[in-house]
């Protein structure tokens, strides 16, 4: 897959096949409209393109008070849509000034113009252009005056897709992993590079990978203990993670932590992946490191029995 940062940096084709939104997750949902993609822009022999956007609209237009957490970064969006098969995703820089670009405009010079759309998959309540004003019925209109196709996709998928961000982030939200990877179909993960932290896990037998995640606006689950796989180089490892402050040492700083369970090496430095597959244990106080180290290796049998039996 192309990645296009710039419409003028796009490649010269008689035509394309186009949907366009967020994808922000690319869950389960957003994956059958991207097969529906795929599989039109193979019938019609033509390249599959996402449109999308970076920031979030909403980061944007809403302010501080209600951004919404994102589930991918852009690159991990960009991955996962590869993953799919598309050929093209062109990411347009969402600014105050492109909010302002009528949506006729946005027909005329993006839809037309730059991808040369011959066949759009779009959602019945799509709304695009300054103030929203975009709709369905406009772009229908537009198709018959350009010359492309649309494909609606209905009420009832648009509605699914929307329930199931919602899930997605709120069992996050509640230390309920498991549910959002029904959602997602795998688990949700995060990315970031691996910083110096205290050490004093290895001092109790639990060294650990401290991790400073790249995108700031991502959601990051609930504090708790959780068992998790690590990819380091491409290479997935057993591990178990904590997320939170250390009570039991006066943690003063919120941390995500993970103890790799099959891994020898220094991470320090390496961006690596962390998928989170189930819950164990809310975060909690001991009395003292000995308490915890003995909690740490049920922890760690616990994570062991559930990541080898491969349900998650």
């Amino acid at each position: 897959m192309e990645l296009i940062s710039d419409l003028n940096q796009l490649p010269s084709f008689e035509g394309s096949v186009v949907t366009d939104g967020m994808f922000d997750g690319v869950h389960l949902g957003h994956q059958q409209i991207l097969k529906k993609l795929v599989q039109q822009s193979q019938e019609l022999k033509l390249p599959s393109v996402v449109l999308t956007y970076w920031p979030h609209p909403r980061h944007v237009l809403a302010g501080n008070q209600d951004r919404v957490a994102l589930l991918s970064s852009l690159d991990e969006k960009a991955e996962m849509i590869a993953a799919l098969g598309i050929d093209f995703m062109v990411v347009i820089p969402f600014t105050l000034d492109f909010s302002q670009m009528s949506h006729s405009r946005f027909v005329e010079e993006v839809l037309v113009q730059a991808l040369r759309t011959r066949h759009l998959i779009i959602g019945y309540d799509h709304r695009f252009g300054q103030n929203r004003l975009g709709n369905i019925h406009s772009l229908k209109t537009a198709g018959v005056q350009y010359g492309f196709d649309i494909t609606e996709i209905g009420k009832e998928e648009v509605e699914d897709i929307a329930v199931s961000s919602t899930k997605i982030r709120n069992s996050l939200s509640q230390f309920q992993p498991e549910a959002a990877q029904h959602f997602l179909g795998r688990p949700y993960t995060i990315r970031g590079r691996v910083v110096e932290g205290d050490k004093r896990g290895r001092t109790i037998g639990f060294p650990t990978a401290n991790l400073e995640v790249d995108e700031l606006l991502k959601l990051i689950p609930k504090d708790g203990v959780y068992a998790t796989r690590c990819r380091v180089e491409g290479i997935w490892y057993p591990a178990m993670s904590n997320l939170g402050f250390r009570p039991t040492v006066d943690g003063k700083k919120h941390s995500i932590e993970t103890h790799l369970l099959d891994f020898q090496g220094d991470l320090y430095g390496k961006t690596i992946d962390l998928a989170f597959c189930a819950a164990i244990r809310e975060e909690m106080k001991f009395d003292g490191l000995e308490e915890l180290k003995m909690q740490l290796e049920a922890d760690r049998l616990k994570c062991l029995q559930i990541l080898q039996e491969g349900k998650v």
